[in-house]
């Protein structure tokens, strides 16, 4: 039986707090144990076969092989394929291998700034595995960061072939399968083959590493360009570009200068040469295809070369169509549309080596209906939209240095990757004056229309990654992380790296006041005794109440609602301290009380006079019922007690509120002050009951 949504997301956060999805300690992808697998294969003398990525068409996708293709395919293990493989041969290179007949140039770009990073690319490839010998079982894993965690990702060795050669990424060298075999396992990881086509190296090289990624436009670069991609260089970092997209007047595969328009090309060094007494600042650069190359100043038969030292020429020049050439960087930021740069730390992006930056990671949905505000054009919605406030400490710096590097990344919520609607998306940050500093809870819509942003995405983005390097002088700010539209469910994950210590949290709030709970005295004594005389009506000879006459007083005389037999029995299971189904008078007296508060909320914030609550009153109607509830605990009750049309009933909103009051004093009433520690049969007598 497959693990409860709430009781897998409170698992996986306690994974997370005990080591769990760390790059030394990652998660299992699909569950799949590759230590547990490798044991059983090899007790059993069994070659493994991956039922949750099986070789077949369904793992090759739609669309990326012709019917007639598709029939030739053939899917063989290395040792079927040659008779003497290797993973590795003869140690890793960015010449190792070249691209197949996937569009995911981006990937392999990715693959060869890996093959520079050999600490990394023990990580991502655990090199204890081999195609032969005792210890092999058809059995390879990989280690991939996935959304704020690192998972380790188990294939089988089959590779789709035709006429006995791989069909997608390949070796130069025959015999070596560790290129084929890291391309499987991604691919199992996005879905299928084919849907690695298209995307950029920044999402390959991110989930290289699972640190920062800076994107910098080039078509209007920094003067200080160069210092930071030297830094960069100087650091673990990996490095890309891509070049300007087709045009209508491209015509074929390449540029007369010899690049491939909208390809990806791995960044793989930096150099300041002398040329007639002048420095020049060049950058090397690789075509995955392993062919293919620029032909302008620079390039490997440029006469310019003569113009440098011959030490330096002998250092930097290789003439080979290898697909790797130089250029200088006023000729990149002309062709090249932008350069990526990820590493696993965001020490590249200080001039101090001595400067040890902070992470703060939040995972978090927009909901529609609940915190799914839009952009803040959408004024009466945006309040809505996840809110995090960040405290920057330090002392005022006139340089202005940018300390504050901010990510915002949208999680697919399909399985495929192609199947993904990428949205627009951007943050607004504003800053927090000192009065507001006290406010608990989300800010409201006045705060947003009475204040300026500070700094925001220079515009929202359709991608899966989003990032803006800043200035935040000491004080306090507020993200707000949104989509271009009101009412987009999608998952994200927010990212700060701060160069000063910093406060981060989610800013929804999470408290119970619960001013409801206490039953005022009623100054008409008539109307008590009223009451009273009601609740005697439909009471046994005991004055108690069982969830039938419960029903009845509710449809009846107190607040003419229409309430299930089910909602009545879960009220007075909540309320009914014997345990033994009925509620005596005063546990009576409590309910009803609440009742009508309840009702006298839910008819106060039900501005419209639709007789239901929006989503987004229900969070005004919690919170004047003395109950600040998270954001993703908002979006939970809106999926359990909400309608379809995104609205609230009456008595769903008495019945959530009940169950939100009665749990969170049961918690109290429990818990240590922090926990709650309950047997087997202590759980289910309360969660059964309750």
């Amino acid at each position: 039986m497959p693990v409860h949504g709430v009781c897998k997301n409170i698992m996986s956060a306690r994974q997370k707090d005990r080591g769990y999805g760390t790059s030394q300690n990652p998660d299992r992808f699909q569950q799949q144990d590759y230590l547990q697998l490798k044991q059983i294969l090899l007790t059993q003398n069994k070659l493994f076969r991956d039922e949750a990525f099986p070789p077949d068409q369904r793992s090759i996708g739609q669309g990326k092989l012709e019917p007639a293709q598709l029939a030739q395919v053939q899917w063989l293990r290395p040792r079927d394929i040659v008779t003497n493989p290797f993973f590795i041969l003869d140690g890793v290179s960015r010449f190792d291998f070249g691209q197949g007949q996937v569009g995911n140039c981006w990937f392999l770009a990715s693959l060869g700034a890996l093959t520079f990073h050999k600490e990394i690319f023990k990580l991502i490839v655990p090199l204890d595995q081999t195609c032969l010998g005792k210890d092999y079982c058809g059995l390879f894993h990989f280690r991939f960061w996935r959304f704020g965690k690192w998972v380790d990702v188990v294939i089988d060795d089959k590779l789709p072939t035709v006429s006995r050669k791989p069909i997608f990424a390949r070796s130069k060298d025959e015999c070596e399968f560790w290129p084929a075999l890291i391309e499987k396992a991604y691919a199992k990881v996005c879905g299928s083959y084919a849907d690695m086509t298209s995307g950029t190296p920044a999402e390959a090289m991110r989930d290289f590493t699972g640190g920062v990624h800076m994107c910098i436009q080039l078509s209007d670069p920094s003067p200080n360009l160069w210092k930071l991609l030297c830094r960069a260089g100087r650091s673990r970092t990996f490095m890309s570009c891509s070049s300007i997209p087709k045009t209508e007047a491209t015509t074929g595969d390449r540029l007369a200068n010899g690049l491939v328009p909208g390809h990806a090309y791995t960044v793989t060094g930096l150099k300041e040469l002398q040329s007639q007494e002048t420095a020049v600042n060049l950058v090397r650069l690789w075509n995955p295809w392993g062919h293919g190359e620029w032909i302008g100043d620079w390039s490997d038969k440029s006469p310019l070369w003569q113009s440098v030292s011959t030490k330096d020429r002998e250092k930097c020049l290789t003439v080979e169509n290898d697909g790797e050439f130089w250029m200088s960087l006023e000729d990149c930021c002309r062709y090249y549309t932008n350069i990526e740069i990820c590493g696993m730390r965001p020490d590249f992006l200080d001039e101090d080596p001595a400067c040890h930056w902070k992470t703060s990671m939040y995972e978090n949905r927009w909901v529609a209906g609940t915190t799914a505000g839009g952009y803040i054009n959408h004024t009466e919605t945006f309040w809505t939209n996840p809110q995090y406030r960040i405290k920057v400490s330090g002392k005022p710096n006139s340089s202005q240095t940018r300390n504050t590097l901010v990510s915002l990344m949208q999680k697919p919520d399909k399985r495929n990757r192609r199947s993904a609607q990428l949205l627009f998306i951007g943050f607004i940050i504003f800053e927090v004056s000192e009065k507001d500093e006290k406010r608990a809870g989300k800010f409201p819509a006045s705060f947003f229309s009475s204040h300026r942003p500070i700094a925001q995405t220079r515009t929202l983005m359709k991608s899966r990654e989003v990032t803006e390097f800043l200035t935040l002088k000491p004080g306090e700010y507020v993200i707000v992380p949104c989509t271009d539209k009101p009412d987009q469910t999608a998952s994200f994950l927010l990212t700060i790296f701060s160069r000063e210590e910093t406060r981060c949290y989610e800013n929804s709030g999470h408290s119970f006041n619960n001013p409801v709970g206490k039953v005022k005295k009623e100054k008409n004594c008539q109307d008590v005794e009223n009451k009273m005389l009601l609740l005697r009506q439909y009471s046994d000879k005991y004055e108690e109440v069982d969830a039938e006459l419960l029903q009845q007083l509710l449809k009846g005389d107190l607040i003419s609602g229409s309430f299930s037999i089910d909602a009545c029995r879960s009220m007075v299971a909540l309320m009914d301290e014997s345990g033994d189904g009925k509620l005596d008078s005063q546990e009576f007296g409590y309910l009803w009380h609440k009742v009508t508060k309840y009702k006298q909320v839910f008819a106060k914030m039900d501005v419209s006079q639709t007789g239901t609550l929006s989503l987004t009153e229900l969070r005004n109607a919690l919170r004047d019922s003395g109950m600040s509830i998270s954001d993703e605990l908002l979006n939970l009750m809106a999926v359990r007690y909400g309608a379809s049309s995104g609205h609230m009933t009456l008595e769903n909103f008495i019945s959530l509120s009940l169950r939100l009051s009665r749990m969170n004093k049961i918690f109290t009433e429990l818990s240590d002050g922090r926990n709650v520690t309950l047997s087997r049969p202590e759980w289910l007598f309360l969660s059964m009951y309750t």
